[in-house]
Parts: C-alpha cells; structure tokens; sequence
C-alpha cells in the first residue's frame, strides 16, 4: 500500500457540519475506542457519537475509574497494561486531549510540557497499545493536531527550548506539528498491520479547557475574540461550535471514504490541501486559510521524530 496523496477528497461535508452528521448511517456495533481528553470540550461530543453509534468508548483522564496522566509514563503504561490485559482489540484510537500555550515547564524526564503530553505522552500510549491495535486489523488512530502547527517546526537539535527563548505559541505549534508526523510515520509503519493513522485540525473552539492559559489579549490577537469581549460563534470567522469542532476527528475515525487511506492531515471534514508559507503570508491572517505546511507532513521529518521519541519516551 502506498501513502494517500494529500489532497482534498471533495468529501461532501464542510466547516459546518457536525459529528452527529458525519457519523449518520454508521454502525460501530462491537467496535471499541479510547478517546483521550474525552472528559471535556470536544472530546465529551466524540464520546457521545461514537457511543450513539454503537462503539464500546474509553475515555480516561487524570482522575476517574480510568486514570491516564499524559506527563507521567508509569501512568501510561499502567493503563496500557490493564487494557492489553482484557484481550480486546482496539479498533479506534483518538489522541485527543492536550494542552495550549502553557507557561515554560517540564514533565519528570525534562521534556519541555507540551511536546510532552502532547505528542510524547501519546506517542508512548499508542506504541504500548499496538498490539491491540494490531489485533483489529483495521484498525485507525486519529491524532488531534491543529492549525497551530503553522507556529514552529520540530526543532529537533532543540526539543526542549535549553538553547533559546520560550515562547508558549512556539512550544505549541512544535507539539502540533509533533502530532501530525506522528501520523505520517504511525501509518507508514502499521499499514501493513491494518492500522491506518490520520491527523486532525478541528477548528478553533472556545468553549474547551484548552484556551484556560490564553487571556483575552491573546484570543483577540487571535481574532476570535471581540474588542468588547464577546467571543465569536461564526464558523465564517475561524471559530466552531463543539458539535462541529468534533466533526473531522470523527469522520476520519469512520468514514469509508478513508478505507486504504492514512498518513494524512485532515480538517473540516476533508484532507487538507498543502499551503505554503508565500501563500499564508499572502492571506488575512496566519491561521485563516485552510491547508498543512508540507514540513508537518514530510517523510523524512516524520522518521527521525518516531527515532527521537523512542528515545524519550
């Protein structure tokens, strides 16, 4: 099988649409998914239609009867292992919790946080979960990149910002981009297995705990918040509601439309088209036009990540 062309598909769905549309008709009867994060924000609507349309969901967070610490790799393991040992397959895998623009600190191995939960923390959990994910034989991971990605590259000769200055959107957009190679050489290497991989933008949603460490200066600079204060509602304006910040992560966890495909970054319900930086430049704003940076979809970039995080994990 070779690696899906990163190009809109013309899926028939939009910005608008919502998870429960794009899941209507689909049946995931004896079919179970991990949603991570699925306590709050978008992950609680993923949950919900993933459950409405018969899936087994199991969605762990830091406290709880499932408990899962993104930053502490005992806690991961302790998690994977007690799944593993159920004998169940796992079907669906959705990386979807995370953390934004947090103030500079590390997880106990000296990882800078976000790359560390972000993208380490889940790097660590899929590959503990392989077996399982193996065992489904058609199985698919999604994992919650963004649009932030557009931020930084993986600056891997300095990961954890020892060598220059923090900055918390520069953090994130590394950890982002982290996340969509992730998927680039997660597919690559479980294809063959049946496990196909796909990173997700999901739009700008304010009503999730993830914008907690942004005040209003910065979601206006964002252009998602107004000068009054009034935070914008208009998908025309960047910013989704839950029900429709869900959507692409839900359809790429089921669509048949993706079958024999992976290795992608996806958003509003369709692959992303590649934009270059000239074009960005060209537009309204950094984050307005739709579109992946080819260095978050790059082969070789997407290898000597999956080299590094074994390394650190």
């Amino acid at each position: 099988m070779t690696s899906t062309v990163q190009q809109p598909l013309t899926s028939g769905f939009t910005a608008d649409s919502t998870a429960a549309e794009v899941i209507k008709g689909v049946d995931l009867t004896g079919r179970t998914a991990i949603v991570t994060g699925g306590s709050s924000g978008i992950g609680v609507e993923t949950v919900r239609v993933l459950r409405k349309a018969g899936a087994h969901v199991i969605a762990p967070s830091r406290t709880g009867d499932t408990p899962l610490d993104l930053a502490d790799p005992a806690s991961i393991d302790a998690f994977a292992d007690r799944f593993l040992a159920a004998g169940r397959p796992l079907h669906l895998l959705i990386t979807n919790a995370g953390v934004m623009a947090t103030p500079f600190s590390h997880d106990a191995r000296g990882t800078e946080l976000q790359f560390a939960v972000n993208h380490l923390g889940h790097f660590r959990l899929t590959t503990r979960l392989w077996p399982a994910l193996a065992a489904a034989g058609d199985a698919r991971v999604v994992a919650l990149s963004s649009r932030g990605h557009r931020y930084s590259p993986v600056v891997f000769e300095d990961i954890n910002f020892e060598h220059r200055a923090y900055e918390p959107f520069l953090a994130y957009g590394q950890s982002k981009t982290a996340n969509a190679l992730f998927a680039v050489e997660l597919d690559r290497r479980g294809r063959d297995r049946g496990i196909r991989a796909f990173a997700v933008h999901p739009g700008a949603i304010l009503d999730t705990a993830l914008v907690r460490h942004l005040d209003d200066a910065a979601l206006r600079a964002a252009g998602v918040v107004e000068r009054d204060g009034r935070r914008v509602l208009d998908t025309g304006r960047r910013v989704k509601t839950v029900e429709q910040g869900a959507a692409t992560t839900v359809w790429c966890a089921t669509s048949r439309a993706l079958d024999g495909s992976g290795g992608v970054y996806c958003e509003d319900c369709d692959i992303s088209p590649v934009v270059t930086a000239e074009e960005l430049a060209a537009s309204d704003g950094m984050l307005d036009l739709p579109g992946v940076l080819a260095y978050a979809v790059d082969q070789g970039a997407a290898a000597r990540l999956w080299e590094i995080s074994e390394q650190l994990m």
